[in-house]
């Protein structure tokens, strides 16, 4: 089967959407899960096989800065008593070439750093906000049309 380059995905189509807002100004987004593993020896084999026993769930999002939205969320952390920010994100890609679409909701997002200041002069401010999650939902899928 010869590769349609029409039907390859476009990132430019991809969206990143929180408590109903779409989040126009993010450029990147990476999500990913870890499937840790470990050794079980058998008797008989010299081949070490693995078991699954953990899964981890990470990513990064990265846009222009334009509101400190992300550093109010965040703050209840710093107190002395406070509670880390759990939310839910939720990722689109739909390139209308493509075959069809993927849209996924990560949830018990927890974000790893509060990014106050990060500037250099004569460029664009864009931040950049690494995450874990515990949860993932897959909404829609990339189905061949």
């Amino acid at each position: 089967m010869v590769l349609d380059e029409s039907k390859v995905i476009n990132g430019s189509y991809g969206e990143v959407w929180h408590d109903g807002t779409w989040l126009s100004n993010i450029t990147k987004c990476e999500a990913t899960i870890d499937i840790n593993k470990e050794d079980v020896l058998r008797a008989g084999s010299r081949w070490t096989a693995k078991k699954v026993t953990t899964i981890e769930g990470s990513g990064t999002i990265t846009g222009y800065k334009v509101t400190t939205e992300w550093i109010e969320a965040q703050s209840g952390v710093l107190a002395d008593r406070g509670t880390p920010y759990v939310t839910s994100l939720t990722i689109k890609l739909d390139d209308p070439e493509a075959y069809g679409a993927m849209r996924v909701m990560l949830t018990g997002v927890i974000f790893d750093k509060i990014d106050l200041a990060n500037f250099e002069m004569g460029s664009l401010v864009e931040e950049e906000l690494p995450f874990t999650f515990t949860g993932m939902e897959l909404l829609d899928k990339i189905v061949a049309k």
